[in-house]
């Protein structure tokens, strides 16, 4: 091994944060020089530049960046194992199990919808349930690279395409045709998917791509083939809780994730548009970006979510 002590990890992750040797010889409480000579040793040791250095400021080369994230979730993973053992095994953390020795962060990427009406009693009881673990939620509808944006934890909808990722389904649903009593009271209800060509139909944008057209299956025939409707409106939206909102406004029709609207279906705020149909699956998955690292605090968030996301 290569790595002599972990302080030339910490101090290659502090020169990235602070963006000098100062602030990282500061933040680690020794002298600048000794934070360059601990750097120069690592360089010469690996047979790799790390990092270009000015008079004033440091950047990490490809080669340090690299060795940063994976010192990074090293750490981490030291940190909570040596917090597992201390807690679990000393006289306050006996019978207590492992609950509060869990610490660190988790970067969250999740849609915006599905994050504002069903995520996050889930997030803040998981966090009141482990006052070390540190929450980083990133909300939107685009899709993020997992692996170059740095997300620990990814929940998305659809089908999975990404073999470098590992994933576990959470939730496995489809979309709904829905509205509110207002707009079906003054437009009229749909007795077929055919006939939504001459309602207001909310539609979503996801990147570049437009839904032009709705499937839906018949739930008494799902082996049969859908029907697909080409679907027009005056609204388009690249945000699902815009979508929701408009269909709450009674502006329209919107084929949405039974997940995220089961709360204003619940409440009557919303209602099931032609219920003997089903729109297209829309599982949830949780991904991560691989087995290697794996920290116990982003099992046991994967594991409350789905515990969670169970209820009718």
């Amino acid at each position: 091994m290569d790595i002599e002590n972990t302080a030339e990890l910490r101090l290659l992750i502090e020169c990235a944060r602070g963006g000098s040797l100062t602030a990282a010889s500061r933040e680690m409480g020794i002298t600048p020089a000794a934070a360059s000579a601990m750097l120069k040793k690592l360089e010469a040791r690996l047979g790799v530049r790390l990092a270009e250095r000015s008079t004033r400021a440091l950047r990490l080369t490809m080669a340090g960046e690299r060795l940063r994230d994976y010192a990074q979730r090293a750490l981490e993973l030291l940190d909570e194992g040596l917090a597992l053992v201390s807690e679990g095994e000393g006289p306050a953390g006996k019978g207590r199990g492992n609950q509060a020795a869990l610490r660190g962060r988790i970067r969250l990427s999740a849609s915006s919808d599905l994050t504002r009406r069903v995520l996050l009693p889930l997030l803040d009881s998981f966090l009141d349930l482990h006052p070390g673990v540190e929450l980083q939620l990133s909300v939107g509808d685009a899709l993020q690279d997992v692996v170059r944006d740095e997300v620990d934890l990814a929940l998305r909808y659809g089908e999975l395409a990404d073999s470098r990722l590992v994933a576990r389904k959470l939730h496995d649903g489809r979309r709904l045709l829905v509205a509110s009593p207002d707009y079906l009271k003054r437009q009229g209800r749909p007795a077929h998917p055919g006939e939504l060509t001459q309602h207001e139909c909310i539609r979503f944008k996801i990147g570049d791509r437009l839904e032009r057209e709705w499937r839906f299956w018949r739930r008494d025939a799902m082996q049969a083939a859908p029907v697909e409707v080409s679907v027009q409106g005056r609204r388009t939206a690249d945000d699902g809780g815009i979508a929701h909102q408009w269909a709450l406004e009674g502006r329209g029709l919107t084929y949405k994730s039974d997940l995220d609207i089961r709360d204003s279906l619940a409440s009557g705020a919303l209602v099931e548009v032609l219920p003997e149909w089903v729109g297209r699956p829309m599982p949830l998955h949780a991904l991560m970006p691989s087995q290697r690292f794996l920290p116990l605090r982003l099992k046991a968030l994967v594991d409350h979510l789905a515990q969670g996301l169970r209820r009718p």
